[in-house]
């Protein structure tokens, strides 16, 4: 039972409560999260640890009046229970049920949708910008970790909301730095100080008077920078034209309500520092967030997570060729933007640590790091999600394709993703890279070919793409043998009349099983870009329908490039395109999702049949 939380049903309800009546809360909602992700799965030590700041943010903001901007959106189960959806954690991240993340068509709470990181800060200016110019009084308030502050968007925001007069609070959720190792009830009593009326009124008084005289006013806001850098580290976030607030104890929901209940009365662009731990109040947690960071169903007495697949994972393929790779090539370095443990780069890093390079979340200078690297001679390779590498775009065009460097991309996470729903699917990749000049792409259909495609793209001198999909494949038995496979070369793997499916990557297993059924034949396309041409005109000779397929948007994907070189040459045959449709796809199981997109062996089966029946 949850005496307080049942009765919580919006905002409002949370406002109506006693300040004393908090610290109970919380425990209750810290309970209820552990309780339910237990049941589901989903984001733990990240939710764990902002369960006092959700609480304070709604206390003392008029929430949804007021904006609040959550950063990459992992620790917002809290702040989902206490906005009307405490019964709906029951169906988080699954099909039909709400997401892991703030999603604007689900609450009017969620005043941004997000999921990728580094966005908040911009997003909730142009809040606090648009309040301003229409006159209203509301608040905006990001709420940025400092993972997420490593993010290069994150300071392009501060540095333009310091030179603006918004107002705007960015709240800076401090769970790893440093610099804040010792904060207690020194720095929660400073934090009040320099967020109260006196002293806020004292400094702007100051800068009235003393602007007549601007070398001593230049001298007195050294002096403050001074004093307060003793006990603070806020002096960057003040030369970006912030007032700097902090560091406060994140735990303490009376530090948090006050210092909280000041800033929300200061104009202008504001700076608190909060230092949380995360898995706060659930020892497995805390003791490893990075294990309970993202977890599957679980017991939550004894932590027992579910037990880990027998066959090895695409991602773990690749972590073991990395090692071998790195052991036979000196040039080898290995790069990820903040994703070691979900690239499984982690054996990596502790046997080459030399070699290892993880840049924070910043894809754009990992991809221009890594050109740097090819510059000089090394061979980088950079482990990245699909969904991610959209953000380094342009450097990979600019900086990469135009030099034509050397750099492979180790693409995880392409296709759907099931639970992270469409921010985190990779649904586009194959269409995105295929019209880059100078870049080869590879799509693995099996453990073993993403093993030896990953050694053809290290062994090239060029930009070279490897994309993958998310967990297992089907099984096949790894050569420890590294062997190049011919570049722009398909596989027939069944023959077969009338139709023929042109299969690219996790499809090829799929297509396999509907192609025996068809009687038809069925081809491991194995690479994009350059297309087996000659292999596609030779099925269009002898074939009445070609079916092409692949984890990845239809519009101006692998299909497209099949159609291209149709028209290329002139030929005219029947063709089917079979791959993610013009939508986004919502979260769910992923098996389920694909059975829905007809990218299963049945889907695909019927589709086909479909077609042929429609041309008769």
């Amino acid at each position: 039972m949850h005496p307080l939380l049942d009765k919580i049903d919006s905002p409002e309800d949370l406002r109506a409560l006693d300040r004393k009546s908090l610290a109970k809360l919380a425990e209750e909602l810290r309970q209820y999260i552990i309780e339910s992700v237990c049941q589901t799965g989903g984001h733990l030590s990240s939710n764990l640890g902002t369960i006092e700041l959700t609480i304070a943010l709604h206390y003392v903001f008029n929430t949804p009046y007021d904006r609040v901007v959550w950063d990459v959106g992992h620790q917002t189960y809290a702040h989902k229970i206490l906005t009307g959806r405490r019964e709906a954690m029951s169906g988080l991240r699954m099909k039909g049920g709400i997401s892991g993340f703030p999603k604007r068509s689900e609450s009017e709470y969620d005043a941004f949708g997000t999921a990728h990181s580094s966005t908040s800060i911009s997003a909730a200016l142009g809040m606090a910008v648009a309040a301003k110019l229409e006159g209203m009084p509301r608040r905006a308030v990001a709420v940025i970790g400092d993972g997420a502050m490593t993010g290069g968007m994150a300071f392009e925001a501060l540095n333009n909301a310091g030179a603006m007069d918004a107002n705007l609070l960015v709240v800076l959720n401090d769970n790893e730095m440093s610099i804040s190792k010792n904060v207690g009830a020194l720095d929660n009593y400073l934090a009040r100080i320099l967020s109260g009326s006196i002293y806020s009124a004292a400094r702007r008084a100051s800068e009235k008077v003393l602007s007549v005289v601007p070398p001593v006013l230049e001298l007195a806001k050294r002096a403050e920078e001074h004093v307060k850098g003793m006990v603070t580290p806020g002096t960057l976030f003040e030369e970006f034209g912030f007032n700097y607030i902090g560091p406060i104890d994140g735990h303490d929901l009376e530090a948090l309500v006050s210092t909280l209940s000041n800033v929300k009365k200061l104009q202008g662009p504001q700076f608190l520092h909060v230092v949380t731990k995360k898995g706060k109040g659930y020892s497995l947690a805390e003791e490893d967030p990075i294990l309970y960071h993202g977890v599957g169903k679980f017991d939550s007495r004894s932590g027992i997570l579910g037990a880990a697949p027998r066959k090895p994972s695409y991602t773990e393929v690749f972590g073991q060729w990395l090692c071998d790779m790195a052991g036979k090539d000196e040039r080898l370095v290995g790069i990820t933007p903040a994703m070691r443990e979900g690239s499984g780069m982690v054996e990596f890093s502790e046997r080459f640590p030399d070699r290892y390079f993880d840049v924070g979340i910043a894809e754009q200078h990992a991809l221009t790091f890594a050109a740097g690297l090819a510059c000089e001679g090394m061979k980088p390779v950079v482990a990245i999600y699909s969904t991610f590498l959209q953000r380094a775009y342009d450097q990979l065009i600019h900086d990469i394709a135009i030099q034509n460097l050397p750099v492979v991309f180790a693409i995880d996470r392409a296709g759907l993703v099931g639970a992270d729903g469409p921010t985190h699917a990779g649904s586009f990749d194959l269409s995105f890279l295929r019209c880059i000049p100078n870049m080869t792409v590879m799509a693995a259909s099996n453990e073993n070919e993403l093993r030896q495609m990953l050694y053809t793209a290290f062994a090239m001198d060029s930009p070279v793409a490897v994309r993958y999909p998310r967990g297992q494949g089907p099984g096949k038995s790894i050569e420890a043998e590294m062997q190049a496979i011919e570049i722009g070369r398909g596989a027939v793997l069944h023959e077969g009349e009338k139709v023929a499916l042109l299969a690219f990557g996790s499809m090829v297993e799929p297509s396999l099983k509907a192609g025996v059924e068809l009687g038809g034949t069925v081809v491991n396309m194995r690479f994009v870009k350059p297309l087996d041409e000659k292999l596609v005109l030779e099925l269009a000779g002898t074939h009445e329908l070609l079916v092409t397929v692949e984890e990845n948007a239809v519009m101006g994907g692998a299909g497209s490039a099949v159609s291209e070189c149709l028209s290329r040459h002139g030929r005219t045959v029947p063709i089917l395109h079979l791959g993610l449709p013009d939508s986004y796809i919502e979260q769910g199981d992923p098996a389920g999702l694909l059975a829905e997109c007809l990218l299963d062996g049945e889907g695909i089966l019927y589709a086909v049949r479909e077609r042929l029946a429609s041309t008769r």
